[in-house]
């Protein structure tokens, strides 16, 4: 769905017409409500929400099942490692300090 300008609010308009606000979004749309001109916050459904929300789940399983194929891949390579040191020299490799920084 595409934001037109007639879905942005303003922050002071959205307070006096909220009721309004809830009956359109209930009827589909979707509403930006905007701060001091900059876009601060979106009104969607919770139906929706809930599909954003579901997406994002799906994302981070289909990012997860990636790692698990790579890691697959990497001991099938025979690139592997102790997982005791493989810890030891990220712990060590944290307690460097940063380049170019003063402490």
């Amino acid at each position: 769905m595409a934001i037109s300008i007639r879905d942005i609010v303003a922050f002071s308009k959205a307070r006096t017409s909220l009721s309004s606000l809830v009956e359109a979004v209930e009827k589909g749309a979707e509403k930006i409500i905007t701060k001091n001109g900059e876009p601060a916050v979106a009104l969607i459904s919770a139906e929706r929400l809930e599909h954003y929300h579901r997406l994002e789940r799906a994302h981070i399983h289909l990012l997860l099942l990636g790692e698990a194929e790579r890691g697959w891949a990497d001991i099938e390579a025979g690139r592997t490692t102790n997982a005791r040191e493989g810890l030891a020299a990220l712990k060590a490799k944290r307690k460097q300090p940063l380049a170019g920084s003063n402490g």
